[in-house]
């Protein structure tokens, strides 16, 4: 979406997708998903073609971005 809110795109599908969170090279949304499993996070690219689950031990939600470590 735009600074002045036109060129709104749907990125991912679902109505119980929350926390997003935005990478800092904002090329990455991360967010978590409650389902009938439990809250598992995942991420999708700016464009919304590539969401995929982000592997945790356990189940999971809120997620943040943390700096790279060197």
């Amino acid at each position: 979406m735009k600074p002045d809110g036109t060129g709104e795109r749907i990125l991912t599908e679902g109505f119980h997708n929350e926390g997003p969170t935005w990478a800092p090279n904002g090329l990455y949304l991360m967010f978590f998903r409650n389902g009938g499993g439990g809250s598992k996070i995942f991420m999708v690219d700016i464009f919304g073609r590539g969401e995929f689950p982000v592997p945790t031990p356990s189940f999971a939600s809120d997620p943040t971005w943390s700096p790279l470590l060197g």
